[in-house]
């Protein structure tokens, strides 16, 4: 046989069996009514669940380092009541010793490059030159002196001037030997008037003047001005 009768006859045998299983099958059962569903009652609507925000992140607490055992102070040994000072008398102010006036000073002429400014840089001393002391008391008391070759001047004042009245009295630069160096300056208040300044040191204080006691005052140093080529 070939090909195709073996096909044939496969699907003649195939044939025959279907066949008879269609007719060996039993009826089929009746069909039975359905009975209507029951009526459900109407469904509730969904219950809306809240929307919850979203939590936040817990704060850190900042971690505090351990405590440090407190440092023991030493314990000092108990102080002694202090030693209290003998009490001395009080100590009454020096006496004022009434004296005579004696006013010392130094006088200048002053360098050309510092003329008109209260400079004694380079001066020179004035030989000759006349101080004169004011004392504006109940007589208006006068002296003059003048000065080496130093410029130095000692001028005492007169017998009925004491240093009880020495705020009344000022001092002056009243006259130059040279022509060319001769207008007084207004330095230390040699053309106004300068006021008389007692010597500090106690052992210079005073000096004796023909058997007189005088109280030293300072004043100055006193300048002129020069007149100097243009």
């Amino acid at each position: 046989m070939g090909f195709i009768g073996k096909s044939v006859l496969l699907t003649l045998i195939a044939l025959c069996c279907f066949i008879s299983s269609v007719f060996s099958t039993a009826a089929p059962p009746p069909m039975k009514l359905i009975s209507p569903l029951p009526t459900l009652p109407p469904t509730k609507a969904p219950i809306k669940i809240p929307t919850i925000p979203p939590a936040k992140a817990p704060i850190k607490l900042p971690t505090i380092p351990p405590a440090k055992a407190p440092i023991k102070l030493p314990t000092l040994p108990p102080t002694k009541a202090p030693i209290k000072p003998p009490v001395l008398p009080p100590v009454s102010p020096p006496k004022f010793i009434r004296t005579l006036v004696a006013v010392r000073g130094v006088v200048f002429c002053k360098a050309c490059k510092y003329a008109g400014v209260n400079n004694l840089q380079g001066a020179k001393p004035v030989k000759g030159a006349v101080v004169r002391l004011l004392c504006k008391n109940k007589k208006n008391a006068t002296s003059e002196a003048t000065t080496d070759k130093n410029g130095y001047f000692l001028l005492y004042a007169p017998k009925t001037v004491s240093n009880y009245a020495i705020k009344t009295c000022r001092a002056y630069l009243v006259k130059s030997p040279d022509a060319k160096c001769s207008k007084v300056s207004t330095l230390h208040g040699g053309n106004m008037g300068a006021y008389l300044k007692p010597v500090v040191k106690p052992e210079n204080a005073t000096i004796i003047f023909n058997k007189l006691k005088y109280g030293l005052f300072n004043v100055g140093p006193f300048a002129f001005e020069p007149i100097c080529p243009k």
